[in-house]
């Protein structure tokens, strides 16, 4: 005889979804045994876990039952039910975001205030023109994918040769792999930037650079100066 699906070393038994379709049909035992051939006494053994079952014997079941084999067994919904709901929804607006500037590209992180999210989208304007403005290549966990949004982007690795991106163009890869972003061509290069983020990892945002303002030089008070330290008297070679 087959042997029949487990799930975690045990043998599934369908029965309970079984009766459980049969019954939100209208079917009864007699009906359902017409439709498949199988004796009702069969039937009831199955729905009640009482006898093992063939693969021959689900399949005219499940047919019998319009359902998918696989449902007599919980997979499709059962796991539905039993995935915790998830509910992030997060609306960025044109021209918010966070945005962070450095001498090689401005980055603008769309939701900034979901810390803890799957997968981080940047819209970054590329400003590096050479590997060497770029500087370090970028590795990280996870994988990514780049889309060129405008201009040309030259993508380069520490695996592969220089590949160059024109618009609507793009690259998915491993971000274990160095990786750099370099403009090319006159025009300015944006592109759509879409990574994983390790689970239970929040967000290592990069820091902005620009360099602040140097402060005011400081300027002396006007009024009266400030009092000399007492000059202690020397002492004399006499006892």
């Amino acid at each position: 005889m087959p042997s029949l699906p487990t799930q975690s070393g045990r043998l599934v038994k369908p029965g309970a979804a079984l009766k459980a379709f049969r019954t939100e049909r209208g079917l009864t035992l007699a009906e359902l045994s017409q439709k498949t051939g199988l004796q009702p006494s069969t039937l009831s053994k199955i729905e009640n876990g009482k006898i093992e079952t063939t693969i021959d014997k689900l399949v005219r079941i499940s047919a019998a039952l319009g359902v998918n084999i696989a449902d007599l067994f919980g997979s499709p919904q059962a796991q539905a039910d039993e995935a915790p709901p998830s509910r992030i929804r997060m609306i960025t607006r044109a021209g918010e975001g966070k945005s962070v500037a450095s001498p090689r590209a401005v980055y603008n992180y769309p939701a900034f205030d979901l810390l803890s999210k799957n997968l981080t989208p940047l819209i970054v304007e590329v400003r590096a023109r050479s590997l060497e403005e770029f500087g370090p290549y970028h590795r990280h966990a996870g994988q990514e994918f780049v889309y060129v949004l405008e201009g040309e982007l030259a993508f380069y690795s520490d695996t592969y040769m220089p590949a160059n991106l024109k618009q609507g163009d793009n690259v998915y890869f491993d971000s274990g792999m160095g990786h750099a972003y370099v403009a090319a061509g006159d025009k300015p290069c944006r592109i759509l930037c879409v990574f994983t983020t390790p689970q239970n990892q929040p967000l290592d945002f990069i820091e902005d650079t620009t360099e602040p303002a140097p402060p005011p030089a400081a300027t002396k008070s006007p009024g009266r100066p400030a009092p000399k330290s007492p000059v202690k008297p020397k002492k004399s070679g006499r006892n």
